[in-house]
């Protein structure tokens, strides 16, 4: 019996000490917390899914080049505490999109609001320790 407990106790300890890297990739490393941006595009998918929501939108620049952006946000019970849901955004839709980029410049971001067509707004829940802020009066 004295074994056994030491050995729950063992792969407890074992289980916590190597799950503690697990949890490393929900910083703020990759992103450029001093910028934000936005752009404007037609939704290709909206994943409401763990352990973040997704969302990939076309994005057609000046001379017609199309960037296919990927933005996430928190995952949904806490997307739903903030008045999201997996029928917020539609495939198809055109939307704003503002987000912390990712430093090494690819169209990649985190969800910092969304402006739907309808003028319907949708904000993300970017980490309060990052720098950015959002003008809540501003218009895209």
């Amino acid at each position: 019996m004295k074994d056994k407990i030491l050995m729950v106790l063992a792969l407890g300890l074992a289980i916590s000490i190597f799950s503690v890297p697990l949890a490393a990739h929900h910083g703020y490393a990759a992103y450029d917390t001093d910028k934000k941006v936005t752009v404007k595009g037609t939704v290709t998918d909206w994943r409401w899914s763990n352990p973040h929501c997704i969302l990939q939108l076309d994005v057609t620049d000046e001379s017609g080049q199309v960037a296919h952006w990927v933005a996430e946000t928190e995952n949904p019970g806490a997307m739903a505490r903030n008045g999201w849901s997996r029928e917020s955004i539609k495939v198809g839709e055109q939307i704003t999109l503002s987000a912390v980029p990712v430093k090494n410049g690819r169209p990649v971001g985190r969800i910092i609001e969304i402006l739907l067509s309808n003028g319907q707004r949708l904000a993300g829940r970017v980490n309060t320790d990052a720098q950015v802020k959002v003008d809540e009066n501003a218009k895209p």
